[in-house]
């Protein structure tokens, strides 16, 4: 094929040799240059999956555990009729299942050992319709919720905290006493450990109990069910469907999605991942600006070429276009580097950061700061392919004030001591 001679002087330029000393240095800049753009391209693509993977991770952990879109009574009240409120939000397409609950604050105590939890009552039934969490423990510890018995499932971390093990006893303090003639006393409970849980989310192995729906209604004296979980089946779509359900539910309840119930963690993810970006671009952008320092080399190094081609009738457009080909193939030849080198640490992370551990000894995600304990990674290509344009971009930024110069190269000055 005939390449237009811009491309193929701009190419030559690119892989030019070190024949001479200041062409070997012109070059190191250039491999330099290059090398730079592939590692910010890197580091960008392997940050952003690890945020990505960190929240997917903790976002499917947390949503085993709960649900997409909770509807409950105002001042935590028992709802009229929760059935009815299960079938008319079943009408919208998205609700996939539905189940009523019972949730308080509560302490637990074993010995002198104390722990807050967060108590909720459940109904063995329904709750594997809206939690994959029970949906597990469905044929196992779920079954041992029996009403009237009192029963009680800890998280993995609560018993362990409390060094209980399933068939001992805890007592349960719920936060509303009862008037006596000496005053508010709190109500005590003494219940029974029918099994342990672990969802591998610390916030909730830690600070989760689970009682069938009837015992807890009897012990917060709520009367019933004070609201209605629903699983959704797409969960981005949960702020979508609780603005319908707002419309569509009859009576006077409450509406809140995941997002917003764990509002603070899921802006701060976001804001991190946004902040992240920005300040790794700005690595990328240096190394693309260096490209500048090569080829403002370039074109005092090739100022006798450059008068050569335009006496031979190259436009000074020609001459600009040469160099800005040189400097987009070290931006293209950089970025594609970083993108190989980006995806392969990406795709295999779960090999790399163990053995990094096992090499220092250490553990780079503790469970119980971080929420999981292992390092995820989600390759996106919402990311990465913004990532390579901003790059190529940056490059082709980079090129043109010393391609311009160099089309403003005069002839008859180049030459004169030549």
């Amino acid at each position: 094929m005939n390449w237009p001679y811009e491309l193929q002087i701009g190419w030559r330029y690119t892989r030019a040799g070190r024949a001479t000393r200041r062409n070997g240095f012109i070059s190191f800049i250039s491999g330099v240059s290059m090398l730079g753009i592939a590692l910010g391209v890197a580091a960008l693509i392997i940050v952003l999956s690890v945020m990505n993977g960190f929240q997917k991770e903790v976002r499917d952990r947390m949503l085993s555990v709960i649900s997409h879109v909770d509807v409950f009574a105002p001042q935590g009240q028992a709802v009229d009729d929760w059935e009815r409120i299960a079938r008319e939000a079943r009408r919208h397409p998205q609700v996939a299942g539905a189940a009523p609950y019972v949730a308080a604050q509560a302490l637990l105590a074993r010995g002198d050992d104390m722990k807050g939890a967060m108590v909720r009552g459940i109904s063995p039934q329904h709750e594997p319709e809206v939690t994959p969490l029970a949906a597990e423990l469905k044929d196992g510890p779920l079954q041992r919720l029996v009403p009237g018995e009192w029963g009680i499932l800890l998280g993995s971390e609560l018993a362990r905290s409390l060094g209980v093990a399933e068939g001992d006893k805890v007592t349960v303090v719920s936060p509303s006493g009862q008037m006596t003639p000496a005053g508010v006393v709190p109500r005590l409970k003494q219940m029974t450990v029918v099994g342990t849980f672990h969802a591998g989310h610390y916030e909730y192995d830690s600070a989760l109990a689970l009682m069938h729906l009837d015992d807890a209604a009897k012990l917060f004296r709520v009367g019933g069910p004070t609201g209605v979980q629903l699983r959704l089946h797409d969960v981005h779509q949960a702020r979508t469907v609780a603005a319908d359900l707002a419309r569509m539910l009859s009576g006077d309840l409450y509406i809140s999605d995941w997002t917003r119930t764990n509002a603070n963690w899921y802006a701060a993810v976001q804001l991190e991942k946004r902040m992240m970006f920005i300040i790794l671009t700005l690595i990328v952008a240096v190394a693309a600006f260096n490209l500048v320092s090569m080829l403002v080399m370039t074109v005092t190094d090739k100022r006798a070429d450059i008068a050569i081609l335009r006496t031979l009738g190259a436009s000074p457009a020609s001459v600009m276009v040469i160099f800005m080909v040189q400097g987009a193939l070290a931006g293209l030849i950089g970025t594609l580097g970083g993108l190989v080198l980006g995806l392969a640490v990406a795709f295999n992370i779960d090999v790399i950061v163990p053995a990094l551990e096992r090499l220092f000894d250490t553990a780079f995600l503790p469970g119980s700061i971080y929420l999981i304990s292992r390092m995820p990674s989600d390759p996106q290509a919402g990311d990465i392919v913004p990532i390579a344009l901003i790059s190529l971009l940056l490059a082709f930024l980079a090129t043109l004030y010393p391609s311009w110069r160099a089309s403003r190269v005069k002839p008859a000055e180049a030459l004169r001591y030549e």
